[in-house]
């Protein structure tokens, strides 16, 4: 058997993996969404049930008329700007979170270009305050580590007061929606939580890997669900409808909005596509409310995140909400990961130098197996001109030939799949970091040294691939040359396409790789030595 052979079929299915990856991003196409709260149709006054609430809502086809007035309040980490139509959030800024251009990264806006607005309000039998409703401002309360700000709306006797409470350094925000019956009648209505975004990827996604941008939905029953924008299109989205526990969010790379309703209240939960030419869809959950008597109350407690996939911070707001980053199929390898980073992190207080000790761990935990894949190779080595005799004295007859070597390999007690063995273990782990990098924004905008600013993007002088292909061609040295010219050329050619992979990864993974390889080279050096 011929062990290049074996190691070039895997490499090639390796690199034709990342290759499908990038080219289901290439042909995804992208879509240009306009405004779609810019017209108001006053004509408009039906009863705003969801049907009717769905086809008008990207139009603002407001039951009121009054000029939209914008109020803004903040903590030490979030801007909200709130509308006056709808008391909804319109515009949220991540101040700890600059973008490309050391800006604060908006996360929730409304503009010519793109839409995301977080949304709530009643429906009923009759017209209640929604997020189409016009809401005057109470007040706003602001003190050392809290700020507080309170909407009122007033529809056919039904009084809707919404309260936002932000507190320093969190970005999970507490929602009080107070309904006061002042009618004659008793009031059955329901309560609803929304997020709407049109499906347009974040401005700062990459055109060479993909993230998920989407919705999801957690509860007891059926625990972390996501949703595609592409299912709830085709009608084929799949998720926890009715519950009393759980949450329902809007992700993207990076960041989330989550509405997590109060526990033990029966509601509804939908996904629904308001606009099929503009792509604009909505997430929403519908919280059952008691019959309310005539001069009686109803409060409804909830919380609202708005933020980054922090998984400390999101674990204590709610169950499962840290399940929004999402390492897909190697979850089970890349949480471990994550968690042995942070842990190193606490102490070195540096993502690059955890990702360095991270590797070495890794090299420590596989030392016998690499070992033993090692020595194999290096045994290889010494037999390799025995096997080049071989070649060329059954150079027609292929039988032969590879009877000859089989013998020498049980002679020599070679094991001719050892080599693979150091690709095989590390394609998971590369793979499963690949996705902790990719998907962690503990990494966004995290410096190592010098020309490494940002571990989550690309090298921007190209110094660690190049560093990367030449530990590559170190190893290929170091091994036995295949018997074959052919693939002693392939060979040499996999540094330079690996190599120029990586001239478009995160440059945390290229120093992982790196660092592996020059511990690999140090390991089989010092083998080969022996």
């Amino acid at each position: 058997m011929d062990i290049k052979r074996t190691i070039l079929w895997i490499i090639f299915s390796f690199s034709i993996l990342v290759i499908w990856n990038n080219w289901q991003l290439q042909n995804e196409k992208s879509h240009k969404i306009f405004s779609v709260e810019n017209k108001i149709n006053e004509r408009n006054k039906q009863l705003p049930t969801f049907s009717s609430v769905d086809k008008s809502d990207h139009l603002q086809q407001n039951i009121d008329s009054h000029k939209e007035e914008l109020t803004i309040i903040e903590n030490n980490v979030l801007k909200l700007t709130f509308s006056s139509h709808g008391a909804k959030i319109v515009k949220a800024e991540l101040l700890n979170y600059p973008d490309k251009n050391k800006k604060p990264t908006v996360l929730v806006d409304s503009n010519d270009n793109f839409s995301y607005i977080i949304q709530s309000g009643l429906i009923g039998e009759s017209v209640l305050p929604n997020h189409q409703s016009d809401f005057k401002l109470v007040e706003i309360k602001k003190d050392n580590n809290k700020s507080e700000i309170e909407f009122l709306s007033e529809k056919n006797g039904v009084m809707l007061f919404k309260t936002y409470i932000l507190e320093d350094g969190k970005y999970n925000i507490k929602v009080k929606h107070k309904i006061i019956n002042k009618s004659n009648e008793i009031l059955n209505a329901r309560l609803y939580l929304q997020i709407m975004r049109d499906s347009s990827d974040p401005s700062d996604s990459s055109s060479f890997y993909k993230t998920f941008t989407g919705m999801a939905v957690f509860s007891e029953q059926n625990k972390f669900q996501k949703i595609s924008f592409q299912d709830v299109a085709k009608n084929k989205a799949k998720y926890t409808k009715n519950t009393n526990n759980g949450w329902i969010a809007m992700v993207q790379h990076y960041f989330v909005t989550a509405w997590i309703p109060q526990e033990n209240c029966i509601r509804k939960n939908e996904v629904v596509e308001l606009d099929k030419n503009k792509k604009i869809f909505a997430i929403r959950t519908i919280e059952s409310i008691n019959k309310v008597e005539p001069n009686e109350s109803y409060e409804s407690n909830s919380y609202l995140w708005i933020g980054p996939q922090d998984q400390k911070k999101m674990a204590s707001v709610a169950k499962g909400l840290d399940l929004v980053v999402d390492y897909g199929v190697f979850t089970i390898i890349a949480k471990p990961i994550f968690l042995l980073m942070n842990y190193i992190f606490d102490f070195v207080k540096n993502w690059g130098w955890s990702i360095v000790i991270l590797t070495f761990i890794i090299k420590l935990l596989f030392f016998p197996l690499a070992s033993k894949s090692y020595r194999s190779m290096a045994k290889l080595k010494d037999v390799a001109p025995r096997i080049q005799s071989l070649r060329k004295q059954f150079a027609n007859d292929n039988n032969k030939f590879n009877t000859a070597v089989m013998e020498i390999y049980r002679n020599e007690k070679i094991n001719p799949l050892g080599g693979c063995l150091p690709i095989i273990i590390q394609i998971p782990v590369f793979l499963s970091l690949y996705w902790v990098l990719l998907s962690s924004v503990e990494m966004r905008g995290a410096p190592w040294i010098l020309w490494i600013q940002d571990l989550s993007a690309r090298d921007p002088y190209f110094i660690l691939p190049i560093l990367m292909m030449l530990t590559m061609i170190v190893q290929i040295k170091l091994n036995p040359t295949p018997p074959d010219p052919m693939q002693a050329k392939i060979m040499m050619i996999m540094p330079l396409v690996f190599g120029g992979m990586m001239f478009f990864f995160p440059s945390g993974l290229v120093l992982y790789w790196c660092v592996n390889n020059i511990l690999s080279i140090a390991q089989q050096w010092f083998i080969i030595r022996k």
